[in-house]
């Protein structure tokens, strides 16, 4: 089932999500509607924040992405394909030393915004999946980029919350419309 994404103005974008307790058929339902949301989208992430609920809960799939960029899970490398597309709960992203890049990030809850956002390379990010078994792991480059953005959404902190005040700037304007936009919408709701 596919759900609604909520957008850029309203409150569940800037609230901390609560523990994943449950690791029942309700959040395996969950899952699959998220990701089947975040793939008619064209995403390649979703946070429960983005479906209105603010929960330590999110989506990855790069299957079919460029894998530019490095990873263990566990302290293997299985192929992709096996773990993809990904439940993250409750995950605790830890930064690596490493570079720090620049690149343009989108948001599904920004529709049509892109800006630059400079990030750590390199992350460890400790999880729990639908079964609430505890992993570990460990990615760079767009990977390790992409569960910063999500796991940054679990603790109400947007991609537009990153960017350096320069390159916030040339956004303002399509932000500040949206976000007009979206209080409008909800007014009308009630």
């Amino acid at each position: 089932m596919l759900l609604q994404i909520v957008q850029y103005g309203e409150k569940v974008l800037h609230e901390t999500g609560k523990p994943v307790t449950e690791f029942d058929q309700e959040l395996r339902t969950l899952f699959e509607n998220m990701v089947d949301t975040m793939y008619e989208a064209e995403g390649i992430g979703l946070a429960a924040q983005q479906i209105g609920k603010a929960l330590q809960f999110c989506v990855v799939d790069l299957n079919g992405c460029d894998p530019d960029f490095e990873y263990t899970l566990d302290g293997s490398k299985p192929p992709m394909d096996l773990f993809m597309p990904m439940a993250l709960c409750n995950p605790k992203v830890e930064l690596i030393e490493s570079e720090v890049t620049s690149y343009e990030e989108g948001c599904l809850s920004f529709p049509n915004i892109r800006g630059d956002v400079e990030r750590t390379d390199w992350i460890r990010c400790e999880f729990q999946d639908l079964d609430g078994t505890p992993h570990t792991i460990e990615a760079n480059g767009l990977l390790g980029r992409c569960i910063q953005h999500e796991v940054d959404h679990l603790n109400g902190i947007l991609f537009t919350d990153r960017m350096k005040k320069r390159m916030l700037k040339k956004i303002q304007l399509p932000v500040n419309q949206l976000k007009a936009k979206t209080l409008q919408r909800l007014k009308k709701r009630g």
